[in-house]
């Protein structure tokens, strides 16, 4: 802590005054010294730390204090409307205060309807909202419309040159941006090892990969994460720890299962590399891991979440759930118990496709917070990470 100059002159005089007791008064001084020529005025005492006004606090704080349990459990929950009338679901996010939305299936419409019914939506939510989309390109382009270029596939823009890539990003999250969507669940940060290419049904089989190799992916990860966030939408790496060398869709089938990751698996470096370049989120994939939890789905593992991408990559932001809704892999824990495991795991905000989860789910999480206070302070850590990107996307407005 650094002290004004009247404060160390203060100081410095206390000390002075400290080397002289009643016992051994001080001596006078010898008749030849000079008499001072003017007394100086004492420094004035500057007001303790005590009465000092506390320093203001941060958006993400006094917004955080203003929620009560409902609604800060709400702000985990992002819940799928569909795409082409996102207003149909505006009671579900009224009653349950949700954090996000994420708008499901295909469209054709235009940028200024997309635009409207976006704007209606967020009037449905005392904060605005993260509202996502799938907007990869290739086979995964949620917006499809006249103004809304087809994409191409990742493993077509990875095998380009920078700029292409470059371009295409920024232009396609510029026009996210103008219809009010921000946040995009990409890009895909998956490697796709070429010994199995097309046979990895969730990745390979779509094109969704950047290459075959984690360091040419990296290298587009690094390019598409600070493009599209300064270009005003939010980035999601997925699927975290990776789908690359599964051979089974999490979304159709139950049994994914990667048998080589490790916490030290290279093909962690994309992940790695758009984390460092600053990505506000990160998804959780719903496939098993053992070497690095024997147990659990990733999406409900503790080791994965918080063990390896908190604690051992350092992650600090937004950690997003694979769809915990209609997914086949995880239909054998009900909905409920699908939020509060995830957010016990470590993750922040649980993605379904399904709106009627948002009850359940949301009666859970309410439920084991009032009566777990390690739960409870689980659930605010994981609001203020939601809050935080919003706050990175421009959504938090104090003072």
């Amino acid at each position: 802590m650094k002290r004004s100059l009247a404060a160390v002159l203060v100081l410095t005089g206390l000390l002075s005054a400290c080397t002289t007791t009643d016992d051994q008064p001080t001596a006078a001084p010898p008749s030849s010294a000079a008499p001072p020529s003017s007394a100086e005025p004492p420094p004035s005492a500057e007001p303790s730390l005590s009465s000092a006004p506390p320093p203001p606090a941060d958006c993400v704080t006094t917004t955080l204090d203003g929620l009560n349990q409902a609604e800060r459990v709400g702000q985990l929950l992002m819940i799928g409307v569909s795409v082409n009338a996102p207003s149909g679901a505006g009671d579900t996010l009224r009653r349950y205060h949700v954090g996000g939305t994420f708008l499901r299936g295909r469209s054709t419409h235009s940028a200024a309807r997309l635009k409207s019914g976006i704007a209606a939506l967020q009037k449905n939510a005392a904060l605005p909202m993260l509202v996502a989309v799938d907007q990869e390109g290739g086979s995964v382009q949620t917006l499809k419309g006249p103004d809304f270029p087809r994409l191409p596939s990742a493993f077509r823009l990875g095998a380009g040159p920078a700029p292409a890539l470059r371009d295409t990003t920024r232009g396609s999250a510029r026009r996210l941006a103008a219809i009010g969507v921000n946040l995009n669940l990409a890009p895909v940060a998956d490697t796709v090892p070429a010994s199995i290419g097309e046979a990895n049904p969730p990745i390979g089989a779509f094109h969704r990969q950047f290459g075959s190799d984690p360091a040419r992916v990296s290298a587009a990860i690094r390019t598409v994460v600070p493009t599209s966030q300064e270009a005003g939408v939010l980035t999601t790496l997925k699927h975290f720890p990776g789908l690359g060398r599964v051979r089974v869709n999490t979304d159709v089938s139950t049994g994914a299962t990667d048998n080589t990751a490790t916490v030290n698996d290279p093909y962690l470096a994309p992940f790695k590399a758009g984390i460092e370049a600053g990505t506000a989120a990160v998804m959780i994939s719903s496939a098993r891991y053992p070497k690095i939890d024997t147990d659990a789905l990733a999406a409900f593992s503790r080791p994965v979440i918080t063990g390896l991408l908190r604690d051992k990559i350092g992650f600090d932001g937004l950690v997003i759930s694979d769809d915990l809704g209609a997914a086949r892999a995880v239909t054998g824990v009900v909905p409920a118990q699908r939020a509060t495991r995830f957010v016990s795991a470590g993750g922040d905000m649980v993605l379904t496709i399904v709106p009627s989860d948002a009850a359940p789910m949301a009666a859970a999480l309410i439920d084991k917070a009032e009566s777990d206070p390690a739960f409870r302070a689980r659930v605010d850590d994981a609001a203020r990470h939601v809050l935080q990107a919003k706050q990175k996307a421009g959504l938090l407005r104090c003072g």
